[in-house]
């Protein structure tokens, strides 16, 4: 069973991500499962700290991206919207390039909370990082 409320298209997620920290990064959504939502992005030179391996903060900025797009396309966005609590990072495996992948999945979805999973991969699919985010649910004033 399907958990979208909103219409869910690659071609959507794109149009919405642009001009923002998103498209900024390259992060491209690639997939949409019945309870899942996949963006990638390919990791650069500006992606890592001075140790030569990618930011902790990028794992961060894929999950919120791919959690968050998922979450607010779980609700009625006519009523509602989400915005993020609360993100956990727990780093596992350090990358210097090449493609990472975060599939996001819910724990929750409830009524004024979402929580989510968002495992990051490599294209080989070794485990870079798990996340849990928070999210709130919102009522959007008329």
């Amino acid at each position: 069973m399907s958990i979208w409320q909103t219409e869910v298209t690659l071609k959507h997620l794109f149009e919405r991500s642009q001009n923002t920290l998103v498209d900024a990064l390259g992060i491209e959504f690639t997939e949409i499962g019945e309870d899942f939502l996949v963006a990638q992005m390919v990791l650069a030179q500006k992606h890592r700290q001075p140790l030569g391996i990618m930011h902790g903060g990028i794992s961060c900025v894929l999950a919120e991206t791919v959690g968050s797009t998922a979450a607010n396309c779980c609700v009625d966005q006519r009523s509602h919207y989400c915005v993020g609590l609360d993100i956990n990072t727990n780093h596992i495996r350090a990358v210097k390039e090449g493609v990472i992948i975060g599939k996001a999945k819910p724990y929750h979805l409830g009524k004024s909370t979402q929580v989510w999973g968002i495992e990051i991969t490599t294209a080989a699919g070794q485990l870079v990082s798990v996340n849990r985010l928070t999210m709130a649910v919102l009522i959007r004033k008329q």
